[in-house]
């Protein structure tokens, strides 16, 4: 799983980053992500973000 963050879509209300900090992290007032490529002991987290993440600003990206 790879995960992005639309950065326009953003609001920085840092839902992502309290869920799930080993991904996640507020640079200013936007979230980034610290590493696209996501470990598989952090797909629930990264995948609970994205289900309340309240502007849909998180992409997750399904590797084959």
């Amino acid at each position: 799983m790879k995960v992005k963050i639309d950065e326009e879509a953003c609001i920085g209300c840092e839902l992502c980053e309290q869920t799930c900090p080993e991904v996640f992290r507020m640079e200013g007032d936007v979230a980034v992500v610290i590493s696209d490529d996501v470990a598989e002991e952090s797909e629930t987290g990264v995948e609970d973000s994205a289900e309340s993440c309240p502007t849909d600003a998180i992409i997750i990206i399904e590797e084959d």
